[in-house]
């Protein structure tokens, strides 16, 4: 799933071709594009895009009162589309305009899970919105300590858990702990001054150095093909200490380390039931 580097890139991506252009209509392609009813999308016609933005993971497109709040999920993507065909392959909801393309939202695979929420004047009421924790990008250190502070949780589930902190997956919080040197399985309202200082350096240069990369691409690229030290990595040797990168595999993700790195050198137990280390 795109997180939160590769989202807002795309919106600035995004914001070149159409911010300044007026909409003409939005069209649902699927029974589920939409999530909510009101207001009513058409509310947005005849008003010229302002702004194209994200709130973590989610993509805001504003017209003046009215905004379209995307998920894209999985396998979702937003694009230019210039064909316009009527049974567009993965075909969402499609943005329609006065000039130029249309803006069409698509999703590969079957499960068709992104959507479109219309909002007036601002998404934070949104139940997708209203329940996230502040964007990874924007916490302090000390709202940081606050965080981990009140939440006994591993630590690679919290920096995943988008009511406490949003905007960071599976990739970025196998990397952040990497950066921090701390144990994916730590508890988080242990960790000290020094732990939450190395933290906080991590999760900024993981997400800055996410961003840097996804400029330098002209649309979206898979995850295999983003920057990382140990997502996806098992069997590497770690880029850092050459020991071998290591994995913990649960039914629908796999969490990455470096026991060298990481854990003083012991390797986590690879299940969910064992005692892991703290």
């Amino acid at each position: 799933m795109p997180e939160l580097p590769e989202v807002k890139v795309h919106a600035e991506r995004l914001t070149a071709d159409f911010v300044g252009r007026t909409l003409t209509g939005f069209r649902p392609i699927t029974f589920t594009a939409l999530k909510t009813f009101d207001p009513a999308p058409e509310a947005g016609v005849g008003a010229a895009v302002t702004s194209i933005g994200h709130r973590a993971k989610f993509l805001r497109i504003d017209t003046g009162d009215i905004g379209y709040l995307v998920h894209l999920m999985q396998g979702g993507r937003l694009k230019p589309d210039e064909k316009q065909s009527a049974k567009p392959r993965g075909g969402i909801a499609r943005w329609l305009f006065d000039d130029g393309p249309a803006l069409l939202l698509t999703e590969s695979g079957t499960e068709r899970k992104a959507g479109v929420w219309v909002y007036r004047d601002s998404p934070d009421e949104l139940e997708p919105v209203a329940r996230l924790g502040p964007d990874a990008d924007t916490v302090s250190i000390d709202e940081l300590a606050k965080i981990c502070g009140a939440n006994s949780k591993r630590l690679h589930g919290l920096l995943r858990t988008q009511a406490i902190i949003a905007g960071l997956g599976r990739r970025l919080s196998n990397e952040v702990c990497h950066r921090a040197k701390l144990s994916p399985f730590a508890n988080a309202s242990k960790l000290d001054r020094p732990d939450i200082e190395s933290l906080h350096a991590a999760i900024v240069a993981a997400v800055d150095e996410s961003v840097a990369f996804e400029r330098e691409q002209d649309e979206m690229v898979k995850s295999k093909e983003r920057p990382g030290n140990v997502h996806h990595r098992t069997g590497e040797p770690c880029p850092v200490c050459d020991d071998q990168i290591r994995e913990v595999a649960y039914n629908r993700y796999t969490v990455n380390y470096c026991a060298t790195c990481q854990t003083g050198g012991k390797v986590l137990a690879d299940n969910t039931t064992s005692k892991f280390l703290k």
